[in-house]
């Protein structure tokens, strides 16, 4: 592909880039993988957040505590099966936070 340098770089240079945060978030900027897992949520029914990730692993742990400490999780349910396991679903907070970033 045959392109001219200087006609790029000046059309480079025309661009007035700025970045501006219109999300509305507040707070702390959750991480990529809180992300995706809170993401997760947002298609099922009541914002259940998923026990595995999309290999079938456990979801880590600590992900899950980090949502649950800034309110973007909360505990749902008890499994009685399996009582070990942090049933969550999604608050209002987290919804924007899934749906912002």
């Amino acid at each position: 592909m045959l392109v001219n340098r200087d006609f790029a770089r000046l059309r480079a240079r025309s661009f007035d880039l700025s970045s501006i945060n219109d999300n509305g978030l507040q707070g702390e900027v959750p991480t990529l993988s809180e992300i995706l897992y809170l993401r997760r949520g947002l298609t099922q029914p009541g914002g259940k957040l998923p026990l595995f990730d999309l290999d079938g692993q456990d979801v880590d742990v600590a992900i899950v505590k980090n949502c649950l400490t800034r309110g973007w999780a909360k505990p749902w349910f008890k499994n009685p099966l399996k009582p070990d396991w942090m049933v969550c679903r999604l608050t209002e907070l987290g919804r924007q936070v899934a749906s912002a970033t």
